[in-house]
């Protein structure tokens, strides 16, 4: 039985299969097409959701069970998928990678069916036996429907046509040439951020619409059978308050990395979001109560960023001044005596924290974290849970002992340092497992 909120998660068969273009292809086709639609991002991921927002004008919100529960990601899509549009979920890494945060996962969650891309350029028949793998791999997972991508030829594209529809349930519904034109480009952290990218809608969308089969696909997502639980609290980014604090949010090339969900909770709890730029402002705005510097990309802006002194000295005195301050990944770099970039280049930053953030060629840290705070944070009393992710390529040199420890991660590293009420760490902090932060958050910024 259909349900009332169409939709599809597009997975690949692994990373780099063309998931992230075919995702923005169809988006944007769809848009041509005036139907409304709702991206989704399955994950921790920062960068596709800003594609996805360029791509059809709609903020992409991350639905990730790992970090944020399961509960929150019915309330999360209740919210926010159109009955009477589509909802687009891209997926991450291969289908059923990451266990509990895995696309696959989600897509059983939610009940809503799967397409699957499958970057063909180096196999024919045998393509059938991936499709046949992932529709039979778990029980429950509904993949309806394949895209072949970077198909060589006619040919080609008929030769693994005719052995899926021999062996396999799910359709082909779209066949993508191999075309140099359609690419997205990608740097240390993943691909470009959206408003850094200049796609050229137009080709992507005359490709997608040669090439794929809209209406088929229109009609596999209305097999979408999701339904809000009785319980859901659809209340994300609704109905915000009175403000009661002015939070300054660093917001530009170099600070980037925000989850729409953690504003919106910030606003609904009372905080005015007052948005500045460490790269071209001189000087904080008028009566903050506090600062939020979320990551990005400082060590690509470093030199613009050093030159802005009078910002650095504004931030450096805010946090002498014992008003909260939080940073976290490249927020933290930037909090920082220095930046030392990929060349060994070392740039003067805020200086709130005594060591120097240097940059590296190898991934750092990846994955999931829990957090256990140690002491009385912005976040809340000793003990209390928080959930993020960590993705860095840079490392800080030691950190003197007697600034304080302020987590535990579940990996039992101790992460996270407070200077007063100054807080900042490496982890990306969500709060939809812990709404109390927010609040907590917000009542330092009163007192």
């Amino acid at each position: 039985m259909a349900g009332k909120y169409p939709s599809v998660v597009i997975a690949g068969t692994s990373s780099g299969c063309g998931k992230t273009t075919v995702t923005l292809g169809v988006m944007a086709a769809l848009c041509k097409r005036e139907v409304k639609v709702q991206p989704f991002k399955c994950g921790p991921d920062f960068i596709d959701p800003s594609l996805h927002r360029q791509v059809t004008g709609r903020v992409s919100r991350n639905l990730d069970v790992r970090m944020c529960g399961a509960e929150y990601v019915h309330n999360v899509f209740a919210d926010h998928a159109p009955e009477d549009g589509i909802s687009i979920v891209e997926g991450v890494m291969g289908l059923f990678d990451g266990g509990l945060g895995s696309a696959a996962h989600l897509a059983g969650l939610l009940d809503i069916p799967v397409l699957l891309v499958v970057d063909v350029r180096s196999a024919a028949e045998s393509v059938a036996a991936v499709v046949k793998g992932f529709e039979t791999f778990a029980d429950g997972i509904r993949v309806v429907g394949v895209i072949l991508n970077r198909v060589g030829s006619e040919r080609h594209r008929q030769m693994i046509a005719d052995a899926v529809q021999l062996h396999c349930r799910a359709e082909i519904i779209g066949a993508l040439p191999r075309d140099r034109r359609i690419t997205l480009p990608s740097r240390h952290l993943g691909l470009h951020m959206g408003t850094e990218v200049q796609l050229n809608r137009k080709r992507l969308i005359e490709f997608m619409e040669k090439h794929l089969n809209l209406d088929r696909l229109q009609v596999l997502a209305a097999q979408a059978r999701y339904s809000a639980p009785v319980n859901s609290k659809p209340e994300i980014g609704k109905a915000h308050p009175i403000h009661t604090v002015r939070l300054g949010l660093a917001r530009d090339e170099s600070f980037c990395f925000y989850y729409r969900d953690n504003l919106d909770m910030l606003k609904q709890a009372g905080a005015e979001i007052v948005v500045f730029s460490p790269l071209h402002d001189r000087e904080l705005p008028a009566d903050l109560d506090g600062l939020y510097l979320g990551g990005g990309y400082p060590e690509l802006h470093a030199a613009t960023l050093a030159a802005n002194r009078s910002m650095r000295e504004e931030i450096n005195k805010f946090s002498e001044s014992g008003r909260p301050v939080y940073g976290e990944c490249g927020g933290f770099m930037y909090l920082t005596d220095s930046i030392i970039d990929f060349r060994g280049t070392e740039y003067p930053m805020a200086g709130v924290f005594p060591v120097k953030a240097r940059m590296g060629k190898r991934l750092r840290r990846l994955g999931y974290r829990q957090v256990e705070l140690q002491d009385d944070t912005l976040f809340g009393p000793q003990g209390t849970f928080c959930y993020g992710h960590e993705f860095h390529y840079s490392e800080i040199d030691p950190m003197p002992t007697w600034i304080e420890r302020a987590y535990v991660l579940d990996d039992g590293r101790a992460e996270g340092y407070r200077i007063r009420n100054t807080l900042a760490g490496y982890v990306h902090l969500h709060w939809g497992r812990t709404p109390e932060a927010v609040r907590n958050f917000i009542n330092m910024m009163k007192a």
